[in-house]
C-alpha cells in the first residue's frame, strides 16, 4: 500500500515528515501541490483527540517569508490591514494581505522578531509564491526573502498541548509564552520559533523548526506525548476543527475578490490607525452597504452542505453559496459556512441548501458554532 501511495505522490512536493506519515499509516492526498496526510486512524478520532487531549499536525507546506531592513515596517503596514507598528518583539497578529482592488491576496500571521526591522510572515501553502511576488513588488526597499524550503512547521494543538510543550522544551511553557506571542527555543542544537497560535480553537503552539531537525522533533513530540494521549492528525480533522470555529480558509471563505468586512474580518482592519493599499475601496464598499455577508448555519433537515452548493430561499431563488460544510464531530450536527445576501444574514433566518436539486432547510446561527 505504501508503495502505491508513493508512486501516486511522486510528482508532488513532500514535507520533511513525509516518510514519518507513511510509517504511521497515513492516507495521503494532494493539497496545494503537496502530498499531505488527510487522516491516520480516522477523522473523528483525530478531531476528538485535539478537543480533549493533544494532536500533532504537519503544516510544513505553509510558507515562511521574511521581511527585513529599515523599510520592513513601511512595507508591511502598506500591504496589510492590521497595525504592524503596534507589535513588539515576540508578538504576532492575524492580518490580511490586500490587493489593489480591495480584495484579499491572503490571510497571514505576522511575527515581529525585531520591531521595524525584522518580521516573519506565515503564508498559506497555496499562496506562498503569489504572496512573495506581491510583497516583493511593493517592498518599498525592504529585503523580502522566501525561506520556506528552510523550515518545517508542526502544530501542537489541544488542551494538553501546553503540558507537552513544557516537557519537550523543559520550561513552564504557559508562563514563558502568552497567547499570540512567540519565542526561540533550542531543540537538539537547532533554534526553533515556537508561537502560541493555531487554527483549531484550542490552546497549543505552532513550531517553526529548521528542516534538518523536523523529524527528530516530530518523533520526540509523539514519544513524550504518549502520557497525554497524543495523536498525529491529518488535514481532515484540521478542516472540521476550523469549521466549528468558523475560521476562514483561503479559496473558500476568502479570495482575491473578497472585501474583509463581508467576510466578517473587519476586526483586523485598522483604518483609523494607518493607511493601507486599497483602503478607500474597502471602506467605500462598507459605507455603501455590503451586498453579501458570510454566515454560519446549521442544517435543520437531514443533509450535508458542501463547498459550492447553492443557498436558496423558500421559493428556490439563489441567495448565496456555501463556502464550507461538514458534520461536526463535537456537536453531532451538520454545519456550514456561506455567503448570503445581506438581507438574509440575520441570526434565526431560515435558508435552504440546494443538495442535488433538493431544498434542505437550514438556519443562520451565531458563530463560532463551538464555544470554547
Amino acid at each position: 500500500m505504501i508503495c502505491a501511495i508513493t508512486r501516486g505522490m511522486s510528482e508532488m512536493k513532500k514535507t520533511p515528515l513525509y516518510d514519518e506519515h507513511l510509517k504511521l499509516g497515513a492516507r495521503m492526498v494532494e493539497f496545494a501541490g503537496w502530498a499531505m496526510p488527510v487522516q491516520y486512524k480516522g477523522l473523528r478520532e483525530e478531531h476528538d483527540c485535539v478537543r480533549s487531549a493533544v494532536g500533532l499536525f504537519d503544516v510544513s507546506h505553509m510558507g515562511e517569508i521574511f521581511v527585513r531592513g529599515e523599510k520592513a515596517l513601511d512595507c508591511l503596514e502598506w500591504l496589510t490591514t492590521n497595525h504592524v507598528a503596534k507589535l513588539k518583539a515576540g508578538e504576532a497578529h492575524y492580518t490580511l494581505l490586500m490587493n489593489d482592488k480591495g480584495g484579499i491576496v491572503d490571510d497571514l500571521i505576522i511575527y515581529c522578531i525585531e520591531p521595524k526591522l525584522n518580521y516573519l510572515v506565515c503564508a498559506n501553502a497555496s499562496n506562498v509564491e503569489k504572496d512573495f511576488q506581491w510583497i516583493s513588488k511593493h517592498s518599498q526597499g525592504a529585503d523580502v526573502t522566501n525561506e520556506s524550503d528552510q523550515w518545517a512547521q508542526i502544530a501542537v494543538q489541544g488542551p494538553k498541548g501546553v503540558q507537552l510543550l513544557s516537557k519537550v522544551f523543559d520550561v513552564d511553557f504557559d508562563q514563558k509564552v502568552g497567547r499570540f506571542k512567540f519565542r526561540p527555543f533550542q531543540f537538539q542544537g537547532a533554534e526553533c520559533l515556537v508561537a502560541r497560535t493555531g487554527y483549531t480553537g484550542e490552546d497549543g503552539a505552532e513550531i517553526f523548526v529548521p528542516v534538518e531537525a523536523a523529524v527528530g522533533l516530530w518523533q520526540q513530540l509523539l514519544s513524550l506525548g504518549e502520557p497525554f494521549g497524543v495523536q498525529a492528525c491529518g488535514l481532515g480533522a484540521r478542516d472540521t476543527l476550523r469549521t466549528e470555529m468558523k475560521m476562514s480558509l483561503y479559496g473558500h471563505e476568502i479570495d482575491d475578490e473578497t472585501n474583509p468586512y463581508e467576510a466578517g474580518l473587519g476586526w483586523v482592519v485598522k483604518p483609523k490607525d494607518k493607511d493601507f493599499l486599497s483602503k478607500d475601496i474597502v471602506l467605500t464598499a462598507k459605507q455603501d452597504g455590503l451586498k453579501r455577508k458570510l454566515v454560519g448555519f446549521k442544517m435543520t433537515e437531514r443533509g450535508i452542505a458542501r463547498h459550492g452548493y447553492r443557498i436558496v430561499d423558500q421559493q428556490g431563488a439563489e441567495i448565496g453559496l456555501v463556502t464550507s460544510g461538514c458534520p461536526s464531530p463535537s456537536l453531532n450536527e451538520n454545519l456550514g459556512i456561506g455567503y448570503v445576501q445581506a438581507t438574509q444574514a440575520e441570526v434565526g433566518q431560515q435558508i435552504f441548501i440546494d443538495i442535488r436539486n433538493r431544498r434542505v432547510a437550514a438556519e443562520v446561527v451565531k458563530t463560532p458554532f463551538l464555544k470554547r
